[in-house]
């Protein structure tokens, strides 16, 4: 039986990634979705140009009617959030509905590749460490894990300890489950997490295809939320998320336009059902 699924994200007008991507996903296999969006995108940033629209006034008034009507989820999922001021919103949030069982999930959008992304200010991470605490399983790469931990960024990668080292100071922030996208560990791009209902830590290897997407990450959230909310184990839930974002890159490798992220309407066969 699907669940009833909040997603907390950026809503853009053309592309799909955030909302765009995560809402059709989440759908196909079987949740019912909701939004609120932290932010209104005219389209994907990979096109160098573009406005943004702050949504936190809509947000405010959109939780209080919400609390009015007595609405609540199974599952919340928050990504991009535009300030501060959002992330102590949205983590309040999520700190009440997950008093009242619900899951949350939480993907701290903040940068790559050893650094935030351009405009996001140094005081985000606290405001995203207080929001993770709120979490029962945070879904960082490499870059925002290390920063969330306050640890340093290591371009050559991790070894296994220093790897599962990073977990660790992840998990003393507060969240239960830890899942840590495009790391490097022992030489290998892999997937390491650890699992807060079995007590296991693991790494799970890819092979990275040279095309860039936006939205993957979005779709890799989507995927992994919407197995765990059917009860797979955490490990099997991030091989499927795994398999489907490779998958559904290679289908459309050589699209034209890869800045608009991937057409998912002409491929959700890809990720199963």
């Amino acid at each position: 039986m699907g669940k009833h699924v909040l997603l907390i994200n950026d809503l853009p007008g053309y592309g799909e990634v955030a909302l765009a991507a995560m809402m059709p996903v989440l759908s196909h296999l079987g949740h019912h979705v909701y939004n609120l969006p932290t932010a209104l995108v005219s389209n994907t940033l990979d096109y160098g140009k573009f406005s943004i629209l702050d949504t936190t006034a809509y947000m405010k008034e959109t939780l209080a009617v919400w609390h009015k009507l007595g609405f609540s989820f199974d599952a919340v999922a928050a990504g991009f959030l535009v300030s501060e001021e959002q992330a102590e919103l949205v983590a309040s949030y999520c700190e009440e509905a997950r008093g009242k069982g619900a899951l949350i999930f939480v993907d701290p959008i903040m940068g790559d590749e050893g650094h935030l992304y351009n405009g996001i200010p140094e005081e985000r991470v606290l405001a995203m460490q207080k929001l993770a605490a709120a979490a029962d399983c945070i879904c960082p790469n490499y870059t925002e894990a290390a920063l969330l931990a306050d640890e340093p960024y290591r371009a050559e990668g991790l070894s296994r300890g220093e790897a599962r080292a990073l977990i660790d100071s992840l998990r003393r922030i507060g969240p239960g489950s830890v899942v840590v996208t495009s790391a490097k560990v022992d030489g290998e791009d892999a997937v390491a997490g650890y699992d807060e209902r079995s007590g296991d830590y693991f790494l799970l290897p890819f092979q990275p295809i040279p095309v860039r997407f936006p939205g993957t990450g979005d779709i890799f959230s989507a995927v992994l939320l919407g197995r765990m909310l059917r009860g797979e184990a955490l490990p099997r839930a991030v091989q499927a998320a795994m398999d489907a974002v490779a998958a559904l890159i290679e289908r459309n490798k050589d699209n034209a336009d890869t800045f608009k992220g991937i057409p998912l309407e002409t491929c959700l066969e890809v990720i199963g059902s």
